[in-house]
């Protein structure tokens, strides 16, 4: 184990976090919500340079918080991808240029696999284990064999859930991100209006949000135009039970296929209310273990990158000062990086 500085920056989150011989000494993370939500989404551009701004903030209030200098490191880890390209840069930049001063390894951190990993500070991995993925840019099944080991076996075909989310929320008048605000409306609507189930296409455990967004814009739309009122508490519950309905089913399939020891949820959305009470209810009576991530870890942060990079010291996996970043890196593939 090692004394680790870890940095975040693939979209609205600038983080930076310490860890020192697996023990969370400092998780700092400067957030641009307020600033992205009169545009009802991430502006790329707006992102980097607010990156560019906090990044030393967090730096500072990292180290101040640890007790550490920078010279103490035993290696800076950095997301390399997936991400925002303009944001992923700024986080490298700094990393490299860390790595550089004082001569110390750096190490590449593929952003989900960082996700997955914040279930470690939770509790202990038994494999085989799966993985359910759901976020803003995300909405994959992974497969886990052993540590680090990553197989995607389903994944969307279009859309995101969190990203169905937020422009589901949108054309409801609900804030920015769409998340929370529709889970708490769900909670006190009713299923009322009939959407239907996304077609994933051939793929058992692949997924699809376009259709099921499409025909919630489009029946707001046609309602609105008709004089009809859009009761929102109605329109959000029937629109999360189908969302939601589709991951757990996937899920659940996958469990039964793969006879997996473990389920583990990872991503923005795995804050939802809903989904962790469906996931517990679904496999309460089964041998299959849940784990669900605290909450101040299911958002974008640093301490997951750094607990991913805790595995890959002990590894001896670095990267070249060359390193580029790679805004859209495969978790399947998060060892090709010396190329880039």
């Amino acid at each position: 184990m090692a004394k680790i500085l870890a940095i975040e920056s693939s979209c609205d989150e600038t983080a930076v976090a310490i860890t020192d011989n697996g023990k969370l000494l400092s998780n700092v993370v400067a957030t641009q919500i307020s600033v992205h939500e009169k545009f009802g989404g991430v502006m790329p551009e707006i992102a980097s340079r607010l990156h560019t701004e906090n990044i030393t903030i967090c730096l500072e209030e990292a180290l101040s918080e640890s007790g550490l200098k920078l010279e103490d490191m035993d290696a800076f880890a950095v997301t390399r991808g997936p991400g925002l390209i303009g944001c992923l840069h700024v986080g490298l930049q700094a990393a490299k240029s860390l790595a550089l001063l004082y001569q110390k390894p750096l190490i590449p951190v593929h952003h989900l696999a960082g996700h997955i990993y914040a279930n470690a500070y939770v509790g202990q991995f038994k494999f085989p284990l799966l993985c359910l993925v759901v976020s803003g840019g995300n909405t994959e099944l992974v497969l886990m064999k052993e540590d680090m080991d990553f197989e995607v076996i389903g994944e969307t075909k279009d859309d995101a859930i969190g990203e169905c989310y937020d422009k589901v929320a949108r054309v409801l008048g609900l804030p920015y991100p769409g998340g929370l605000p529709i889970d708490l409306a769900a909670k006190r609507g009713e299923h009322t209006y009939h959407l239907p189930s996304p077609d994933a296409g051939a793929g058992k455990y692949d997924f699809s949000y376009s259709g099921l967004k499409t025909a919630v814009i489009n029946l707001v739309n046609s309602l609105r135009m008709k004089g009809e009122e859009v009761n929102v508490d109605n329109m959000a519950r029937s629109f999360q039970d189908v969302a939601v309905k589709m991951v757990v089913d996937k899920t659940l399939k996958a469990v039964e296929d793969y006879q997996v020891a473990q389920v583990i949820i990872a991503g923005g959305v795995s804050a939802n209310s809903y989904l962790r009470a469906q996931m517990q209810e679904k496999l309460a009576n089964t041998s299959t273990e849940l784990i669900i991530p605290p909450l101040w870890c299911t958002t974008d942060n640093a301490a997951m990158i750094a607990k991913v990079a805790e595995h890959l010291y002990e590894k001896k996996i670095f990267a070249p000062l060359t390193l580029g970043v790679d805004p859209n890196w495969r978790i399947d593939n998060w060892m090709n990086f010396n190329t880039k």
